[in-house]
């Protein structure tokens, strides 16, 4: 049973008692929204109900997605048609850095963009390489890519090189899922920060934390390392299907201020979209 549908059971099982609401702290804390949070919301709606005199199951959960709103955070990643344009894909090992960069350049060449290419810059995992030279021929996309072991740097010179420095176009760049620490990330980030102020000053550049949804409350430490480190720009949620939580979105936008730009829901580069908060919040609550 899915995330939403264990919320809707509980809503349909028994009237709006205390149990009701303990059992749904619980159920929002498997949900990936962290303790305090999941409980600061329920005592929330615990009080609406009351005072509104709500015992309507659906009521209920409209009344629960309301309060949600406020942290269903959506940005939107707005490039510059005049100029060049920069995104560095952020995120730890396994999260689908490299098949999101594979599905962003999709997106963006069906919303018009022509000029896109591909920076194989995690270099330090021969596979990312490899795999992100095979969504290229699938795609038909630009891809630009060293040996194995290359400084990620140098391959973001080459791909700025390629797409053109007086731009338009849109450089996206894979980068090494090891860089979890602060040392690391600092110091791979400021190499390319270097590169970009040298062959491309005045590129939109945008840094990209993507998060597993399946990761729980992991995800929550992943964001905050990053983030706390190279200041992210937004969000793109992967791996969001139908048994998916992806609470932690909600949780970073309350803690951090973070928003999401793009959610990935399967394998093919269709399945991608801009978040829409109302969808998401329908989904998670069981609407």
């Amino acid at each position: 049973m899915g995330f939403a549908d264990r919320i809707k059971a509980l809503f349909r099982k028994q009237r709006l008692d205390d149990e009701v609401f303990e059992d749904l702290g619980d159920l929002l804390v498997e949900g990936d929204l962290g303790a305090a949070f999941a409980f600061e919301i329920v005592d929330t709606l615990k009080a609406l109900c009351k005072k509104n005199k709500v015992d309507n199951p659906d009521a209920a959960r409209s009344l629960l997605k309301e309060l949600l709103r406020p942290y269903a955070l959506k940005a939107e990643l707005v490039l510059d048609k005049k100029a060049l344009n920069i995104c560095l894909l952020l995120g730890v090992n396994g999260v689908g850095k490299t098949t999101s960069c594979a599905k962003l350049a999709v997106w963006e060449r069906n919303q018009g963009v022509e000029n896109i290419v591909l920076a194989a810059g995690d270099t330090f995992r021969a596979a990312a390489v490899d795999q992100l030279k095979i969504h290229g021929q699938r795609t038909n996309i630009r891809v630009v890519a060293q040996h194995q072991g290359a400084d990620a740097a140098a391959v973001l010179w080459d791909s700025i090189e390629a797409a053109g420095t007086q731009g338009p176009g849109l450089v996206i760049a894979d980068t090494a899922g090891r860089m979890h620490t602060r040392a690391d990330l600092l110091k791979e980030l400021e190499k390319m920060n270097k590169v970009i102020a040298q062959r491309a000053p005045t590129a939109g550049y945008r840094k990209i934390l993507v998060l597993d949804s399946t990761t729980g409350q992991n995800g929550m430490r992943q964001a905050e390392t990053f983030h706390q480190t190279v200041r992210l720009d937004g969000v793109i949620l992967s791996k969001h299907d139908s048994t998916a939580k992806g609470g932690m979105v909600l949780s970073l936008a309350k803690q951090f201020g973070l928003a999401t730009l793009f959610v990935g829901t399967g394998e093919g580069y269709g399945d991608f979209a801009p978040f829409d908060p109302d969808n998401f919040l329908d989904g998670f609550v069981g609407l």
